[in-house]
């Protein structure tokens, strides 16, 4: 999904001439598709075509719309109705490695025609954005009705490695024939290994999820061949050779065996309880909160849609339906975070479903209890000074020697004179002396309370090796650290400090968990990070949250790792968001 004269990041604001989204059919999907028999192919590209006709007027329905009115104080933006959108769709048959690949492009034309006046505006972008991902997911849901209503395939739940979702394929596809006509993903995924090992080498820890998607997609350009056109019939040629070699069987003959299965079982919006409705609308929140603090409904229908993927519905309407009110249902059980309309909308200025056009459809920002229970619990632990200290005769000692060589500036040295919190914070930028602090703090805390009284953590196993080579220690990644003391064979003790390092990057639910254990048991935790360091790929924030809560959480601000001082300006202005250090 792109734009069309994208905008550069910031906050200006650009005309686009169109929106492109791109509609692809599982590689199962496309290998049958290009081997079969010329009818088996029409009615597979046909359930691929009502699939994207589906997604379109779901499009149209709910997330297409337009602003009128004019800002500023005494004016107010409505986002209004449009009759629809006009659009061209391309058909591509392979990939750029001419594999098999069932795709269209759908052009969207920036202009939509006014309901209320029937002038011709531009379509409001954000919310294309914000649904982008749940439009794809209901596209590859319907195709899968239309393909199992058609040819009887069944579909099944496949793995794709550590750092891509499950991929649901057709049964009797097997996976190594999946991979023969997948040369561009290979490609792809080869390329991705090694920028994200790169970026091990240079962060010393493993990059998040939505980091891994951007190094995907420079992989992809990076490794993308020139196109070269081949007719349909050429292509199906081709395929035809590569299958039966891999096969041994005609190709043609293994397709309609493929798809000879008894009539599924389809389902009516009807058959399904709303008890179990409500359940899997519980799941969609878990499984959300999991990855984001705040959410809206966009983000629950994406969601919904990924939980009944594996249901096969009689028709659209009646999938449409049971997502709905899965999703109905998750709000339910979210918290809401939007403050209901307090003044009343003139009658022209509602939609048809009784909503104000001066609230975007679908913007209310939803959260969950346990998480704004977790940020409190947090909140309060920051404030809590009942956790062991080191004595100032120590920490005096420790500061007036070097370090590794390194001295510990004045900074560093406050940094170290803990205050007691049960949850403590050690702020500062890259390259500004933060291991250097965690080495002596980990010495003086030492000579306090023993040894073994020091527990390295990090939200990832890179980042936990690094750490463990900084502070000459064994150290563990959260999730394994949870996972062992949920099974009883690790646990803090009584005076005990629990160094989390990376700490931006560590989930609310995670760090409220560590925390817990640690006041029960009469540790302390130092979280170490960065709050303009992008954060945890978990729902997170916790960091910035108590950041911004303690005005007086030791913060290292002198950078010591670049040797011209134009580099630790530069370093600073882009840490706090300022565009001319690109410049420099």
């Amino acid at each position: 999904y792109r734009t069309y004269d994208q905008p550069p990041a910031g906050k200006r604001r650009h005309a686009v001439a169109g929106y492109d989204l791109t509609f692809s059919i599982p590689k199962s999907a496309s290998v049958l598709w290009g081997v079969a028999d010329g009818g088996t192919q029409a009615l597979i590209a046909e359930a691929h075509h009502a699939a994207v006709a589906d997604a379109l007027d779901f499009l149209e329905r709910e997330i297409v719309a337009t602003r009128v009115g004019a800002k500023g104080p005494k004016g107010a933006v409505a986002q209004v109705e449009v009759t629809g959108v006009v659009a061209a769709a391309f058909d591509h048959y392979d990939s750029r490695a001419n594999d098999p690949h069932l795709h269209t492009h759908v052009v969207i034309s920036n202009k939509v025609k006014t309901v209320r006046d029937g002038k011709w505006r531009a379509v409001d972008g954000a919310p294309l954005h914000a649904w982008v991902v749940a439009l794809s997911e209901l596209h590859e849901a319907a195709l899968s009705d239309h393909l199992t209503r058609m040819l009887g395939v069944d579909w099944e739940r496949r793995p794709r490695g550590r750092d891509r979702n499950p991929a649901w394929e057709i049964v009797g596809v097997p996976q190594s024939l999946v991979g023969t006509f997948s040369s561009r993903s290979r490609d792809i995924d080869a390329a991705t290994d090694r920028l994200i090992d790169e970026y091990v080498e240079r962060h010393g820890r493993r990059p998040r999820r939505a980091t891994i998607v951007k190094l995907r997609q420079q992989a992809n350009l990076s490794t993308r061949p020139a196109k070269h056109i081949h007719s349909l019939a050429d292509l199906t040629d081709l395929w035809r050779r590569r299958t039966a070699d891999h096969i041994g069987a005609d190709p043609v003959t293994w397709v309609r065996e493929t798809t000879s299965n008894p009539p599924a079982r389809l389902l009516r919006a009807d058959d399904v309880p709303l008890d179990f409705v409500e359940d899997v609308g519980r799941r969609v929140v878990a499984t959300v909160g999991e990855k984001r603090s705040t959410w809206r409904r966009a983000n629950l229908y994406a969601e919904a849609a990924r939980q009944t993927l594996g249901w096969r519905f009689a028709s659209t309407a009646d999938r449409e339906a049971i997502t709905g009110l899965v999703v109905d249902a998750a709000e339910r059980c979210s918290l809401r975070l939007t403050p209901p309309e307090l003044a009343v909308t003139p009658q022209p200025f509602l939609r048809d479903d009784g909503t104000s056009a001066f609230r975007p459809k679908h913007s209310t920002v939803f959260s969950a209890e346990h998480l704004l229970a977790a940020e409190d619990r947090l909140l309060e632990r920051s404030a809590t000074t009942s956790a062991p200290t080191i004595g100032i005769e120590i920490v005096d000692d420790v500061a007036a020697r070097p370090v590794r060589g390194n001295r510990l500036s004045p900074e560093q040295t406050e940094a170290i004179a803990i205050s007691g919190r049960v949850v403590d914070l050690l702020i500062g930028p890259a390259g500004a002396g933060k291991t250097t602090a965690m080495r002596a703090l980990q010495d003086a805390w030492t000579r306090q309370h023993g040894k073994g009284s020091v527990v390295g953590l990090a939200p990832s196993a890179a980042a936990a090796a690094v750490l463990a080579d900084d502070l000459g220690t064994a150290c563990e990644n959260t999730a394994k650290w949870c996972y062992e003391h949920d099974q009883g064979r690790t646990t803090l003790r009584k005076n005990q400090l629990v160094i989390l390092d990376e700490a931006a990057l560590a989930g609310t639910m995670t760090l409220d968990r560590i925390t817990t254990h640690a006041q029960a048991a009469g540790a302390k935790v130092l979280l170490v990070g960065d709050w303009a360091q992008l954060q945890s790929v978990e729902a997170g924030g916790a960091f910035g949250m108590l950041a911004e809560a303690r005005h007086d959480a030791p913060e290292l601000v002198d950078i010591h790792r670049f040797t011209h001082a134009w580099e630790k300006s530069a370093s600073l202005d882009l840490r706090h968001g300022r565009p001319e250090a690109v410049d420099a």
